[in-house]
């Protein structure tokens, strides 16, 4: 059965390695942030406790790009093997961006080995903090280059097609095009949002198991501020998404929304399932809403599905998808705010057992937003590999071995994933932080 249908077996392959490859991106890019607010406040504020987290961050940070060095080199190589035609057609436009997001990561690597070589080497904390600047900017920029092949695919220019040949390329425009702004700012905030959140849920999770060391609470502490900080910002970027779908892509909107009939003051959809005869039922509706999210006024007319052809719309489970993403995000948002509201006011323990538990729910939830996010994104494009240009089924390989690569591909991530989790697991387990601050002489008193 699999060997019969080559399109349905890359499409699978390439959201496994996708699905795969973001939670490492991610981490990838948002992490280097984290070390470097704590690296910032241990030196600003003579704190040692701050330093130790990024000194900690930075070793676990390096196993975390090991892996997503190799699932980004997957990703590269199943874009030639599983995509020939699409890489034919729009490779020349794309490889600018995917070039420099291999200069980028170099870039990072080169100043991460030397961050990490030569801690305590310097006379001056500043000079070694310096290093993290390029490290950051390289994470950030990685995502950048990489998202406007995604935004290209989205919204592709800058080429012309004559008598089926690409010509007239211009990789500036193609990488500058109108999905790009809210695309890439999305990303790289998602990238913050959920590395905070990630280690936020690493120490409630250890405060929740009686560890009451100063270091766990201060790791809380900056984690859940830079989250409320990050949380807000997603707010606002997912706004003006919704906008750019709404004038790039309306058959997007619609089907995330479940939106039939072009309307004014059009409810937004949250929840509910869709029956056979496409009737939304037990679903919460906000009036005006969809209008509101998609030009600043209930007046705002939205397209409808009923006015697209069937065979050019995305499959409507991206609904559900879509509704994951947004309550997480809004969960994430209220959860971060009320730690930061409670910390401030000094009314009520900020540490207490319940919210402790909700924000270490926060991290693996954060990892499902970001994944239902992007496949959101993808198959929300649906049918189309080139927006509007190439379809999938005209860009994927014909080749009868794609199952076997399936098979093979999933061992390895398989392997990764278990190896990554164990030596991780290893590596602070066999030197925890008390007995580093013990070595360290930090003060590592319970509150």
């Amino acid at each position: 059965m699999f060997d019969n249908d080559p399109v349905l077996l890359s499409r699978i392959l390439t959201y496994l390695t996708l699905g795969f490859h973001a939670i490492f991106a991610t981490i990838g890019v948002g992490i280097p942030m984290m070390i470097a607010i704590a690296e910032w406040m241990g030196m600003k504020r003579k704190d040692p406790h701050y330093t130790l987290l990024a000194r900690r961050w930075a070793r676990g940070f390096v196993i975390t790009v090991a892996i997503g060095v190799v699932t980004g080199t997957a990703i590269g190589l199943q874009l030639s093997l599983l995509w020939p035609n699409f890489m034919q057609a729009a490779g020349h436009t794309i490889g600018l961006p995917m070039f420099m997001e291999t200069f980028a990561f170099f870039f990072e690597a080169i100043f991460l080995g030397i961050y990490l070589y030569t801690w305590d080497r310097f006379k001056t904390k500043m000079k070694h903090f310096l290093l993290l600047i390029p490290i950051v900017i390289g994470a950030t920029a990685s995502a950048f280059f990489i998202t406007t092949v995604n935004a290209f695919m989205n919204v592709p220019q800058g080429f012309e097609i004559v008598d089926g040949i690409v010509t007239n390329v211009n990789p500036i425009e193609a990488m500058f095009n109108p999905a790009t702004p809210t695309k890439i700012s999305h990303v790289i905030i998602i990238c913050y949002l959920t590395s905070a959140f990630v280690l936020a849920t690493i120490a409630a999770v250890k405060i929740l198991k009686g560890n009451k060391s100063v270091y766990h609470r201060k790791a809380l502490h900056m984690t859940m501020v830079a989250a409320a900080v990050f949380a807000v910002g997603t707010a606002v970027i997912g706004d003006l998404s919704g906008k750019y779908l709404h004038e790039y892509q309306p058959e997007k909107l619609a089907a995330a929304e479940w939106h039939f009939e072009t309307e004014r003051g059009a409810p937004l959809i949250l929840g509910g399932y869709l029956t056979e005869d496409n009737e939304v039922k037990y679903a919460l509706e906000l009036p005006y809403a969809l209008s509101i999210l998609s030009g600043f006024s209930p007046d705002t007319e939205v397209v409808g599905l009923n006015e697209f052809e069937d065979d050019v719309l995305p499959p409507l489970f991206i609904h559900y998808f879509f509704d994951t993403m947004v309550f997480i995000g809004m969960y994430l948002a209220f959860v971060s705010t009320l730690f930061v509201f409670l910390n401030w006011t000094k009314k009520w323990n900020a540490f207490n057992k319940p919210l402790l538990m909700m924000i270490a729910a926060g991290g693996p939830l954060s990892i499902l937003a970001m994944e239902s996010g992007w496949i959101f994104t993808e198959v929300g494009r649906q049918p189309w590999i080139l927006n509007g240009i190439m379809r999938t089924s005209e860009g994927a390989t014909s080749s009868e071995h794609v199952g076997l690569m399936l098979i093979l591909f999933a061992l390895l991530y398989t392997v990764l994933g278990v190896t990554c989790a164990g030596v991780l697991r290893k590596m602070f387990r066999s030197n925890p932080v008390e007995r580093e601050m013990y070595k360290r002489g930090i003060n590592n008193y319970e509150v």
